[in-house]
């Protein structure tokens, strides 16, 4: 794994510095993660694909609450016309039938209460933390910053790509209508991922911002990989859930 901090001194050219974001998802993309391999390979519990419907709920819960704030920084109205078009994606005209609405489907069609995933009661501790996290830095950060820790789009398609094929081959009980929500996120991850790093690249013209740009980029990373960290120490052959959080035997 390559150290990402201060690869930007004395400037990157355009070129480089697309090199250099790519590369952080190829080493730290949760792609990469035990978990993820495990659940692709068919190794995964019913109990852990439930706890991990279940926990994600929360990341693409706050998707678009971190969007509205990325909205509130930005001053031009092109990049507003464009941007919003996250938030209509996960809330749906109506505010339940977007993304969120197929997300709390998907844990359902698992076999969960969808009112309990929805209240975020039953989340592991750190899946928590790490979801105020994200908000929190697209709350205070810069809008350059904000709008660079969203650049792990770039990387979605890819492992969209892995998880549906293996989960409908691998998991009997997981069915193609089960998977809606990810029918529409490659082409909306394309779109919002060209989007973000077309301005990143204009606008982190210094080798200061350039920097400030790769951190936020391996932070979201970090994020990410953090949540699973957490779904395995808790749900895997450790099985150390922590007090308050889903128990497969006692929480539907």
């Amino acid at each position: 794994m390559s150290d990402f901090h201060h690869r930007a001194r004395g400037g990157l050219s355009k070129s480089e510095f697309e090199a250099v974001l790519r590369q952080v998802g190829d080493e730290r993309y949760h792609s990469r993660h035990p978990f993820h391999h495990r659940m692709i390979g068919g190794g995964l519990s019913k109990a852990e694909m439930q706890a991990w419907a279940l926990n994600r709920y929360c990341y693409q819960a706050v998707i678009p609450r971190k969007d509205a704030m990325i909205l509130a920084h930005a001053e031009d109205p092109a990049f507003r016309a464009v941007w919003r078009k996250r938030i209509e994606d996960h809330d749906g005209e109506d505010g339940w039938s977007g993304g969120i609405a197929r997300w709390l489907h998907l844990a359902a069609s698992l076999g969960l209460d969808a009112e309990i995933v929805k209240s975020e009661r039953l989340a592991l501790p750190a899946t928590r933390f790490a979801v105020g996290a994200y908000l929190s830095f697209c709350t205070n950060r810069t809008l350059l910053e904000a709008v660079a820790s969203s650049l792990t789009e770039m990387f979605s398609p890819t492992i969209i790509g892995e998880r549906v094929p293996a989960m409908l081959a691998r998991y009997d009980y997981i069915t193609e209508d089960t998977l809606a929500y990810f029918s529409r996120r490659p082409e909306q991850a394309s779109r919002d991922a060209d989007f973000a790093l077309a301005y990143v690249l204009a606008h982190a013209d210094t080798p200061e911002c350039q920097q400030q740009a790769i951190d936020a980029l391996v932070f979201k990373c970090d994020i990410l990989w953090a949540m699973l960290d957490a779904l395995q120490h808790a749900y895997g052959a450790s099985g150390s859930i922590p007090p308050g959080a889903f128990r497969p035997e006692s929480s539907l």
